[in-house]
This record gives C-alpha cells, sequence and structure tokens, in this order.
C-alpha cells in the first residue's frame, strides 16, 4: 500500500489550506511577503495566538516559509502556495 503515505501527505497539503483563515493568510502573503504573525494578526484583525497556529499549520504543510530577522519571524509563500492559489482561483 504504498499509495497510503501519498494520500497522507496530500491530506496534510489540503488541511494546510483548507481554511478560510488560512486562505485569507495566503492571500495577503502573496500581496505582502515577509510578513511578520503580528503584522498578518493586526491586517487581518485575528488574534495573535489564532493567526500564529495558522501559520504553523500551513509551514507543516510546506505553504509558507519562515526567515528569522532578529526577534522577528517574516513569512513567504512557497511555490506550492502561489500554486493552490492558482487552483482555488479556478474553483471560484
Amino acid at each position: 500500500m504504498a499509495g497510503v503515505e501519498n494520500f497522507r501527505k496530500l491530506e496534510r497539503i489540503i488541511k494546510g489550506f483548507g481554511n478560510h483563515r488560512r486562505l485569507q493568510i495566503m492571500q495577503l502573503l502573496k500581496r505582502e511577503p515577509e510578513l511578520s504573525v503580528d503584522d498578518i494578526s493586526s491586517r487581518l484583525n485575528i488574534g495573535y495566538e489564532n493567526a500564529s497556529d495558522h501559520i504553523r499549520r500551513m509551514a507543516i504543510a510546506g505553504l509558507v516559509l519562515k526567515r528569522n530577522e532578529g526577534k522577528n519571524v517574516r513569512h513567504k509563500l512557497t511555490q506550492r502556495a502561489l500554486d493552490v492559489l492558482t487552483f482555488c482561483k479556478t474553483l471560484e
């Protein structure tokens, strides 16, 4: 059952963007790369912990890259995330 592992990987990716807030975060990071969690939470008017949890799940799915900048962590989308956004446009 080698295919099961492939399905699990795909499931992890889908769960990474399968939430309206995560899709909002992806749209925001597409427009404004290199934002911190604080930047994201204030722009979307959501709690810091909530934004942090969403970003963590997105990073696990390979949708967000993190870069340390002093005390801040900056986030930007991966090519996978850009592909997901393109795919989502076809569903609208």
